[in-house]
């Protein structure tokens, strides 16, 4: 996790991964901006070719994004300015058939991480995952493909950087596995099984909790725990249903978890134990208009999150108690983000609507860009960045 600061009573943070630098949606900056539209507070607007649901990374005045360039079966990683959105250098990472996709999927879904002074990208390659490291100037270091990986839904699995390791999910249709690779060479540090064979696109989060370092994800019918140095587990929760694709929170005390196929629910989980902690360590759970495929995010004593379907929910995060439930539209893929004590809601039609986490629904703003989107936000130096399906934005005030 890496962090910038800057001069004045703003923190100015590098959005490093998929989620941010703690991989959770959360900004520490105060002066993100809340209006704008298809022509205010616009201060670039760049086309990115191909398709692809990735996140953009942003590390001081480099924003990298990855893309797939369909009809020649390319997969591609941009780096651009941040200055202008201007194309620093473009790299063809893989060029492979493209895969079976979900209609809601792309061959170019999963974000990059990097660590400032390399990029790592994840791609599939036929039927095995395919990781890659760049440096800045666009040179590739190493490429790797731990494993293999078989889904009729398509591929992601977004890195995630922990210590000298690039931790990356498995979890699929086959044998499933969470693995870690040597960051500099690609090499497998080690290699776990997961107990299930069953499609998940969920990246895991790393905190330390309950004395020790605990890597947690949902997927392959179960959410669990294990060590990220070693890859052994700590706890696991069977269930509550089969497929993931959000990631979970954590505000301190609980684990939030949103899910999924067939069955949605949420679960707010207490992470302190071990073995199997299936019946004693669930603290609460719901089970109308959960995210199958939104992040949520947690905001102080709140965790709010927002249905695919459009039904945004903030709860009382020690309790479970809906505060508040609206429609905010017709259909939502990205992950909510959070600064300033403000919840970002974006839509696939690319309709922003900001909203102040408390016991009532405030909204503060509704800002229509004008393009649809299926990427999460980025937020890094009092600039938002919006990935539509044609155009990156840069947000300023």
């Amino acid at each position: 996790m890496l962090i910038t600061a800057v001069s004045g009573a703003a923190l100015g943070e590098n959005w490093t991964a998929w989620r941010g630098p703690r991989g959770d949606g959360t900004s520490l900056e105060k002066n993100v901006p809340v209006r704008w539209s298809a022509t205010e507070n616009v201060m670039w607007k760049a086309p990115i070719p191909g398709k692809g649901h990735a996140s953009p990374v942003v590390f001081d005045d480099r924003i990298f994004v990855v893309t797939a360039a369909e009809e020649l079966d390319q997969r591609l990683l941009l780096c651009l300015d941040r200055k202008n959105g201007g194309v620093l250098w473009k790299r063809v990472v893989l060029k492979a058939p493209l895969e079976k996709l979900h209609t809601l999927n792309s061959h170019a879904s999963s974000t990059p991480a990097t660590d400032g002074e390399k990029v790592y990208v994840s791609f599939l390659d036929r039927d095995k995952m395919f990781v890659a490291a760049y440096d800045f100037d666009g040179n590739e270091v190493w490429s790797v493909r731990p494993g293999v990986f078989s889904s009729r839904h398509g591929y992601c699995s977004s890195p995630v950087l922990w210590k000298d390791k690039v931790l990356v999910n498995g979890d699929h249709d086959g044998p499933a596995y969470l693995t870690a690779l040597q960051r500099d060479t690609g090499k497998t540090i080690w290699k776990t099984p997961r107990p299930n064979r069953t499609r998940s696109y969920c990246a895991p989060i790393v905190r330390h909790i309950d004395g020790r370092n605990q890597m947690i994800l949902s997927g392959s019918l179960c959410v669990a725990s294990y060590d990220p140095d070693t890859g052994k587990q700590h706890w696991i929760i069977d269930g509550p249903t089969e497929q993931y694709v959000a990631s979970l929170v954590y505000n301190g005390e609980l684990l939030f978890m949103t899910c999924g196929f067939p069955d949605r629910f949420v679960q707010a989980i207490r992470p302190n134990g071990s073995g199997n902690v299936t019946k004693t360590h669930v603290a609460w759970q719901r089970e109308k208009d959960c995210a199958y495929v939104p992040s949520p995010i947690s905001i102080g004593p709140y965790f709010l999150g927002v249905s695919d379907s459009g039904a945004a929910t903030c709860y009382e995060a020690a309790t479970g108690k809906i505060l508040w439930r609206e429609r905010l539209g017709p259909h939502f893929s990205a992950s909510l983000v959070t600064a300033n004590g403000l919840a970002y809601f974006l839509s696939d039609k690319g309709v922003m609507t900001i909203v102040k986490a408390g016991p009532k629904f405030e909204v503060l703003a509704r800002n229509d860009i004008g393009e649809e989107m299926r990427a999460s936000p980025a937020i890094s130096n009092g600039q938002m960045f919006l990935r539509g399906v044609k155009n990156l934005y840069c947000i300023s005030n």
